[in-house]
């Protein structure tokens, strides 16, 4: 110590702690005042920074509280420098996950915003906190008069065979990156591999794509390999799109009034079933001569790749209560099996000489 310690440093000291333990209170009761309102507005990032600043700025408040006890007591400059360090490094630790958090939350809301669904490409999530946390870990070093310029020279040589060490996974995370910013997947898509895998894009990670399928099940696919395969996509360009009914009628039927009486119930499903495409207009397209009836197309339109069960259901099911009602008759295949009767065969016997 510079000087004795007398009472009056020890009351300044406690009275900073004080102040500083009443300010983060403060603090507290405010940012959660703030939060409320903030959650009551449409925008997610408010939320995210409400949320952040009510776990730094009472942390700060108390480091700052001790920074000022520690100059009023009668410290030597050695103890504190070293005392300050350890609050800058800290407050700098506290800000930087912080700042992590910030930033990882704005860009799941990004996400969100873009892709219009509850699934997140944490992707770019992590890959900005980890970039945020990186950041904050080389500026606490540089605070603690800790060079990092030779760490910096370590990593870029050990880069090299940390990468060929984690080839497979870089591939992963690199062609996560390429999906999503390529915009050939987003989270909530209805994708369909050329292996016969389908479902929902629930989430693309720094590692895999996972989807979920209509049972419920999930596949996870590596990115590598999403990115390498043949895949359709169902809701590129387009959500909305057209499903394909097979029927049939029989020879005898008035074709004009067939087409007539389809078209009437397929309208009917498009406004009355949900998840169908009310502006699409249904048609009707014979294209077959079959061996007993001929064969005829209607395309249908949906909201989404899922729906398509639903609209198929219902529309059938009307469609033959209509033909039933019209006397329109819907062939069965027929096959005629002729049987013949032959005599036994005559099996000539061997000569004996």
């Amino acid at each position: 110590m510079s000087r004795d310690l007398a009472l009056h440093d020890v009351i300044s000291a406690g009275i900073a702690v004080a102040a500083g333990l009443a300010a983060a209170l403060v603090l507290r009761v405010v940012l959660r005042w703030l939060g409320e309102r903030a959650r009551r507005t449409k925008w997610s990032g408010d939320d995210v920074i409400v949320d952040v600043l009510r776990t730094v700025a009472p942390w700060a408040a108390v480091a700052a509280g001790i920074a000022a006890a520690a100059a009023a007591l009668p410290l030597n400059r050695a103890v504190g420098h070293t005392v300050n360090q350890i609050l800058t490094a800290g407050v700098m630790a506290t800000v930087s996950f912080a700042a992590a958090r910030v930033a990882g939350g704005l860009v799941r809301s990004v996400a969100q915003s873009r892709s219009g669904v509850a699934g997140s490409a944490t992707i770019f999530v992590n890959i900005t906190r980890v970039m945020v946390l990186a950041i904050g870990f080389l500026v606490i070093l540089e605070s603690l008069g800790i060079s990092i310029a030779p760490l910096l020279t370590a990593l870029g040589v050990g880069g090299l065979a940390i990468a060929l060490a984690l080839k497979d996974t870089l591939a992963n995370l690199f062609a996560g990156v390429h999906i999503l910013v390529s915009k050939t997947v987003q989270p909530g898509d209805y994708i369909r591999l050329s292996s016969g895998e389908e479902g929902y894009v629930v989430d693309i990670n720094w590692r895999n794509t996972v989807v979920e399928e209509l049972s419920n099940n999930l596949v996870i696919i590596p990115n590598a390999k999403l990115a390498g395969t043949n895949m359709t996509n169902f809701n590129r360009p387009e959500q909305k799109l057209s499903v394909t009914v097979q029927a049939g009628v029989a020879y005898d039927s008035d074709l004009e009034h067939v087409e007539r009486v389809t078209v009437e119930v397929a309208e009917d499903v498009m406004r009355t079933v949900g998840g169908a495409d009310p502006e699409h207009e249904p048609a009707v397209r014979f294209h077959t001569f079959g061996d007993h009836r001929i064969g005829f197309s209607v395309i249908l339109g949906v909201g989404e790749f899922s729906d398509k069960y639903r609209i198929k259901h219902e529309f059938i099911k009307r469609l033959h209560q209509r033909y039933a009602a019209e006397g329109i008759r819907i062939p069965v295949p027929a096959r005629t099996v002729e049987l013949r009767r032959t005599a036994e065969p005559v099996i000539p016997r061997p000569r004996v000489p």
